[in-house]
This record gives structure tokens, C-alpha cells and sequence, in this order.
């Protein structure tokens, strides 16, 4: 039996606020040192101590807002029980129907079975809006929340904006001047004047370290103005893609981006146009807010702020790594998106993402995005890569991510890199495996992998489909990685696309590696 109370924070009745931090940090030493119920203490035989334990359930609603579970709601007192105070949750038997919340003074009790049903809380009044992360920052909320456990994975989805560094934000011109940069780029005309009075004061090291006269500072410095204007600062993924499919080394002064593009091997023709080993990158991640119960665009219109002002700064982090680039080639991936089985497939998951889509929000709001045959292929095709690659190079499967460039006509590539802050991000192995004759081993044996799934055939046939409905032949046997390494979250995958199933084998469009057409 544990001794529980209506309170999130901690499990029993406690109240003060220093109590409850030593309740949160306890349970390193509970038992011994913890915080303990008196009430329940006293009542104990022999005056045992009964220690508090965190409660696992709160409150969550869809515009990110976090609250105490409503115990006395859930056990229903029975009408005149004055007790608003404590309660006992005890674990009686296995699941949740076992562990019953219950009053000692009235005597009502209930199990927690179907706490978590949407149902349950249509119910329940709308959410209280509350934000306890943010001092005086709650709100007014119409959502119905739902019950969740605390460490429950979609209690909480990061909104993190990622992208990397890549020419002209990159070079070395850029980081000499630092912050430099601005004041110069600002000046509209006489900017080479400008330039030449500071060159004996402030500008003095930059020009020793780069080695250039004033003159060639501003020239240079021009050049990158006018390449920045034709830069879509929305859309930086259709940049980067660019600089991986320029098909030009990227080096010299550049520190952060370098890139070698490689001969694409016969091997891999008939479904790749271009190779690149990427030997430096940099990527910045920032926060830019959060959303509980579904992530961002899947559900959630709207993340939750982490300021209540806006500080003109966000938390974020740089790591340095490598990587592998490979561009599919456009007609053969045209051809085999435009057959009807495999379009099949994709819109039983795009129709999926719509009806939910309807289900939260109604008819007037259309879906954010559409999920294609093309996405699924590119998508599958980098988990399997991944899971490859960590046998190929040594890497953990934490330590590589995949970056996708997807877009109907346009972008149909991926980046699988490793960047991290410990030694994995530059230890070489994976850029290494770009080499036209490793890649092909790499590719093949990654291919043939997915032919067969440990869970097959319940797999490949669909057998095993999430409740969302928004993966088809995918499981942690074949091509689920961890989150960390997904961008989407382990979602929007079909292995079936890499290698066909039973019944059509042309869905797959690697089917020649299978039939030894590699």
C-alpha cells in the first residue's frame, strides 16, 4: 500500500513548498530519509513510518497546459462527506482496475479503470488553463484535458527548430568578424569607407587573420550580402539541400560545412543520382516551445510558450559531426510512385492523418501537410540505413540521426549524420562508409534486411499497425529507431516500400537487390 494524495508533486499531504522538494528529490534515499505521512504514520502498528511516493497521474490537455488529478472528482463522495483531504490509493491487484482510489470517511471507492478513455473526461469540466512552469501564467482553456502518467511519452513533444550551417552563414569570413558583422553589413553606402577607418583599430586582427587588404574584405564582403538576399530564410532546408546537390566540393574557408561529393557506384544507379560524403557539419537546435498528447502539426495547432515574454533569445545547443548524403534519382522514383498499389499504401495513411485531423478539429481547418508514397520511401529508407550503419561503424543507435529532403518534384534526399556533444560526432567511421565501394555494401545488406522481420508475417501483412493508424508494416523488429534519431517521431513508416510484400512485389523499390539485380 502507498500512501498517495491528490497532488502531482508528491504523494501525500504535505503543503510546504520545502517539504515538497525534499518529497521530489527523496526518492534517491526513500526510506530512510524520505518524507513521510503523519496521519497515516500515526495509524500504522508500532508507529511505522509510511513514506509518500510520487503519484504517476496528472492532468494534460492539448494546448499544453498541466494540472493536479481531480481525485475527489474520480472517487465520487458519497453526499455529505465534508472530506476534501486525504485519500488512499491502494494497489489491491495487477492493472488498473486493481489499484482503487478510495475515502476512509465515507467509504466510496473506485478503481482506476478507464482513466485513460477520452470518453471518461468529456465529462470532466473544461481544462483550468494551468501552467505551473510559468509564475501567474495560466489561461483561459476550452480543451477537455485527459489523464496521462508522468512519464508517459506524449506528455510532453519538444518544438525544436534545427538547421545547419552552411555557406555564407558558415565561413571563416563570417566567424573572424563576429560581431562585427552586423554594424558592417548595416552600412548601406560607403561601406568600404567604413571598413578602411576601422582596419587599424578594431578590424586590425581580423585583416592579419584572413589575410586580406581592407579592399578585399569589403569586396568579399559584398559578395556574401548579395548571396544572402537570394536566400529563402523560410525554407533553409531547400538551401541546404541545394549545397548538398551543387555537386562542388565545399572547403577552404569554410570551418563548419565541408563537404566531397563522390562517384555514385553502378551498384547503386538504378535508384541513386548522387553521393556525398559530408566530413563537417554544424547544426544548431533550438527550443522554440513544446505540446502535450500529440506533436506539433499531428494534432496540436499550437505549442506551448516556455516564456511568458519573449526574452529575444531561445535555449538551444550546437554539435558538431559528420555524415552521408544520398539523392534518389528522379525518374526512377517518379515511376515507381505513380503505380497504383504503392499509391494505395500511402493514401491508407494520409487518409488516417486527415480523418484524425477532422476528428480534433472539424471541417474547417484542412490538414498541414499530405503524406506521399515519396515520404514513406525516403523515410523507411533512412531507418533501415541507420540501423545498418550502426553495425557497419560501431555508432550507437542514439548517436545518428536522419535529416530528410522531401517535397513533391523538387527535394528527394536524405542526411543521415551523426551529431553529437560527446565523441561520437567526429570520429570519422560514418563518413567514411560514403565511399563508393563501402556505401554499396552498406546499402545492399540494409535492403536485405528488411526483407524479413522477426515478426513476420504479422508485420509485412499489417498485422501489426499502431492504434494511429499512421505506420503500416514497421515494428521495433525491422525499422523503428529510437525517437531521438526519427524526425517524426517513429511515425509515417512501411517497410513494405523498401521491399514489397507476398502478395505485390512491386511496391518495393528496391525489389532488384532482393531478386540479386544489385
Amino acid at each position: 500500500m502507498h500512501c498517495q494524495r491528490s497532488d502531482f508533486r508528491s504523494g501525500c499531504s504535505a503543503r510546504n513548498a520545502t517539504a515538497l522538494r525534499k518529497a521530489r528529490s527523496g526518492a534517491r534515499s526513500l526510506g530512510k530519509a524520505g518524507l513521510h505521512c503523519q496521519k497515516c504514520t500515526s495509524a500504522a502498528p508500532g508507529r511505522r513510518k509510511v513514506y509518500v511516493v510520487p503519484v504517476r497521474f496528472v492532468l494534460a490537455c492539448e494546448s499544453g497546459h498541466l494540472d493536479e488529478f481531480p481525485w475527489h472528482w474520480w472517487v465520487g463522495h458519497r453526499e455529505g462527506c465534508n472530506n476534501k483531504r486525504y485519500l488512499k490509493l491502494e494497489s489491491r491487484q495487477a492493472g488498473l482496475a486493481g489499484l482503487v482510489l478510495s475515502c476512509s470517511e465515507c467509504g466510496s471507492a473506485k478503481s482506476m479503470d478507464g482513466i485513460f478513455s477520452k470518453e471518461t473526461w468529456r465529462k470532466f469540466s473544461t481544462c483550468a488553463g494551468r501552467r505551473p512552469w510559468l509564475a501567474g501564467g495560466h489561461q483561459d482553456c476550452a480543451h477537455h484535458p485527459r489523464a496521462t502518467q508522468r512519464g508517459a511519452s506524449n506528455l510532453y513533444f519538444p518544438v525544436i527548430e534545427s538547421a545547419l550551417s552552411i555557406p555564407p552563414w558558415s565561413d571563416r569570413l563570417q566567424e573572424a568578424l563576429g560581431v562585427y558583422w552586423e554594424p558592417i553589413v548595416n552600412v548601406v553606402e560607403g561601406r568600404s569607407t567604413f571598413i578602411a577607418t576601422l582596419a587599424t583599430t578594431v578590424l586590425a586582427s581580423v585583416l592579419t587573420e584572413l589575410d586580406m587588404s581592407p579592399d578585399e574584405l569589403a569586396t568579399e564582403i559584398e559578395r556574401r550580402v548579395r548571396q544572402e538576399e537570394g536566400i529563402d530564410v523560410d525554407n533553409l532546408r531547400g538551401e541546404e539541400y541545394r549545397q548538398f546537390t551543387g555537386g562542388t566540393y565545399v572547403q577552404g574557408l569554410d570551418r563548419e560545412f565541408e563537404i566531397r561529393p563522390q562517384k555514385v557506384p553502378d551498384g547503386l544507379r538504378p535508384w541513386f543520382s548522387r553521393l556525398v560524403k559530408v566530413t563537417r557539419l554544424r547544426e544548431v537546435r533550438a527550443m522554440t516551445g513544446f505540446t502535450r498528447i500529440h506533436p506539433l502539426g499531428e494534432g496540436a495547432t499550437e505549442k506551448a510558450k516556455i516564456f511568458l515574454s519573449n526574452p529575444g533569445w531561445l535555449p538551444a545547443i550546437e554539435v558538431r559531426g559528420e555524415g552521408v548524403f544520398l539523392e534518389f534519382d528522379r525518374q526512377a522514383i517518379e515511376e515507381w510512385e505513380n503505380r497504383s498499389e504503392v499509391k494505395a499504401r500511402a493514401a491508407r495513411i494520409d487518409q488516417r492523418l486527415n480523418d484524425e485531423w477532422l476528428e480534433r478539429h472539424g471541417t474547417g481547418s484542412e490538414p498541414p501537410r499530405a503524406i506521399s508514397a515519396r515520404f514513406l520511401l525516403v523515410h523507411t529508407f533512412a531507418h533501415a540505413l541507420m540501423r545498418q550503419l550502426t553495425l557497419d561503424c560501431g555508432y550507437s543507435s542514439t548517436a545518428l540521426r536522419e535529416r530528410l529532403y522531401v517535397s513533391e518534384g523538387d527535394m528527394r534526399g536524405v542526411l543521415i549524420y551523426t551529431a553529437t556533444t560527446d565523441d561520437d560526432g567526429t570520429l570519422g567511421g560514418l563518413q567514411r562508409q560514403g565511399d563508393p565501394e563501402r556505401i554499396v555494401r552498406t546499402i545492399v545488406a540494409a535492403v536485405q534486411s528488411q526483407a524479413w522481420c522477426s515478426s513476420d508475417p504479422l508485420c509485412i501483412e499489417d498485422m501489426l499497425v499502431p492504434e494511429d493508424g499512421l505506420s503500416l508494416a514497421a515494428c521495433h523488429s525491422c525499422v523503428l529507431s529510437p525517437e531521438t534519431s526519427c524526425e517524426e517521431f517513429n511515425r509515417f513508416l512501411d517497410r513494405a516500400t523498401l521491399v514489397g510484400t507476398p502478395a505485390s512485389a512491386e511496391v518495393g523499390f528496391f525489389r532488384q537487390i532482393l531478386s540479386g539485380g544489385a
